[in-house]
C-alpha cells in the first residue's frame, strides 16, 4: 500500500500544500494514495504519541511511505533516523518530494538519510543559536523584544477575510457556520466582527 503522510505543527498551517504536492508527485508516478494520515501535532513529539507511530505498526513490507520532505518524520536527528531505521529493518520504502530520495533498506539509502538528518540537525542549531546571538545583541544596545507588556497583535487568524466575512455576514450565514466555513471557532469570528465593524459595514 501507499501512504501519503502530512503533518503541520500548529492548526495555522495549512495540510493542502502538502497534500497538492504529494497527489502531484504520485500522477507523475503513476501511483495513486492508498490512505492518508494527517495530524496537526509538533515533530519533537515521540513518534509513538502521533499518528505516524500507529502507521508505522501497521505498514508491511513493500509498503511506501510518501510525504513532503524528511522533516515532516520529526525535529531532530535521532527522531528521524529512528523512522528510518523502522521501515528500513522491515523493507519499507521512504519517499520524499522536496528532498527526492527513496530510501529502502540498501546500504546507500542508510548512509544517505544518516547525512541528510545530520546535515539538519547542524542547520537547525546553527539557526537557533544566530538567533540567540541576535536577540542578546539587540538586548545589550537597549532595543525593546517583543510587543509592548499588555498590548495585542493587530492580526488575527481572519486578518485579510474581511471581504469574505461582509459577503457571508450580508448573506445572514450565523457566525457558526461562518467559523465552519474559514476553519475557525464561532468565538473567534464574534470576536473579529466586534474589533472589526467599521471595516465590515
Amino acid at each position: 500500500m501507499i501512504y501519503g503522510y502530512i503533518r503541520v505543527s500548529t492548526d495555522k498551517q495549512t495540510v493542502e500544500n502538502q497534500r497538492f504536492e504529494i497527489n502531484q508527485f504520485c500522477e507523475k508516478q503513476d501511483m495513486l494514495v492508498s490512505k492518508w494520515i494527517e495530524e496537526t501535532i509538533s515533530g519533537t513529539k515521540n513518534v509513538e504519541d502521533r499518528k505516524l507511530g500507529t502507521l508505522l505498526k501497521k505498514m508491511k513490507k513493500g509498503d511506501i511511505l510518501v510525504c513532503s520532505e524528511l522533516s515532516r518524520l520529526g525535529r531532530s536527528l535521532l527522531m528521524i533516523m529512528g523512522v528510518l531505521n523502522e521501515c528500513m529493518n522491515r523493507d519499507i520504502e521512504v519517499w520524499t518530494i522536496k528532498d527526492n530520495y527513496r530510501l529502502g533498506s540498501d546500504i546507500s539509502s542508510k548512509v544517505l538519510a544518516f547525512a541528510f538528518g545530520l546535515s539538519a540537525e547542524i542547520e537547525r542549531n546553527l539557526i537557533s543559536q544566530r538567533t540567540k546571538e541576535a536577540l542578546a545583541r539587540k538586548k545589550s544596545e537597549g532595543i525593546v523584544l517583543g510587543r509592548p507588556k499588555g498590548s495585542k497583535s493587530s492580526k488575527t487568524k481572519l486578518t485579510g477575510q474581511e471581504k469574505k466575512i461582509k459577503e457571508l455576514l450580508d448573506k445572514n450565514v450565523s457566525y457558526s457556520a461562518i467559523g465552519r466555513i474559514l476553519g475557525v471557532h464561532r468565538l473567534t469570528v464574534t470576536s473579529f466582527v466586534k474589533n472589526n465593524r467599521e471595516l465590515l459595514e
